[in-house]
């Protein structure tokens, strides 16, 4: 099984970026799934309707999300869709589910999404907890287990990632923006890395106009992020997992 994680897609141009690499890296790299982060494609915050079709139309099985969830209205009109989750840390009675399962080469995938609590700004339950109770009702129903964490702090993604080595297949993290270079096979067989990056334009300061996000800096006045311009990058991972002893045997990180 192979299995591409996409990067938060950042804008419109992002998006392009990524339904131009895709179609061709899904068939030269045989993927059987794909999870893609879609909580920035909208502008920079956020998702449309038309965008997560978009990203359904170029291949993705699942589109997760994180602390821009809520960031277009539009989103509640499709928040229900089974291709489409929102962490599963958040408060109880929040719209839309924090896991799903898809059916793939006879296999059942689970996807997760979780969002960390340290310099978030978002009000959510102890990520650590919830999928311990995630786990527990979906024991003996998946093949694989795949969670994107949405999560600032490289510590607290580090420690998801020992926290679920050899509980599930996959814990790659999103939210900074910045693919980091530690993928790797933890001791228990859990592939893990603690950002798979972003899709969307180079030359930027995480996908915002530079010259903005330096006068933010600068003057600590709350300058207008802007999307950057120019020429967009695609980052990921392709993890390559082993039917029969349902551990991870390979990772592949993508800076294309």
């Amino acid at each position: 099984m192979r299995i591409l994680a996409i990067g938060d897609i950042v804008g419109e141009s992002g998006l392009k970026k990524a339904k131009e690499i895709i179609p061709n890296l899904k068939r030269e790299k045989q993927i059987d799934f794909i999870v893609a982060n879609g909580e920035n494609s909208a502008g920079g915050m956020g998702i449309t309707e038309k965008l997560f079709k978009e990203m359904l139309a170029m291949g993705v099985d699942v589109v997760t999300m994180g602390n821009h969830t809520w960031g277009k209205k539009d989103i509640f009109n499709f928040i229900d869709h089974p291709n489409l989750i929102r962490p599963a840390n958040y408060p109880k009675g929040v719209l839309g589910k924090g896991y799903t399962i898809r059916e793939c080469k006879g296999k059942r995938i689970a996807t997760v999404n979780l969002i960390g609590r340290t310099d978030m700004n978002v009000l959510s339950e102890n990520p650590f907890v919830m999928i311990n109770d995630i786990l527990k009702e979906i024991e003996n129903k998946v093949d694989y287990i795949i969670v994107d964490f949405h999560a600032e702090a490289t510590a607290e993604k580090i420690a998801m990632g020992y926290y679920l080595d050899g509980r599930v297949n996959i814990v790659f993290g999103t939210h900074t923006h910045v693919q980091t270079a530690d993928g790797q096979i933890l001791e228990n067989g859990t592939a893990y890395i603690t950002d798979i990056g972003m899709t969307g334009p180079k030359k930027s300061v995480i996908g915002m106009e530079v010259s903005a996000s330096i006068k933010r800096f600068e003057t600590t006045l709350p300058e207008k992020y802007k999307l950057a311009e120019g020429n967009c990058v695609l980052n990921g991972c392709i993890f390559e997992l082993d039917d029969n002893t349902c551990r991870a045997s390979k990772i592949e990180l993508l800076n294309m």
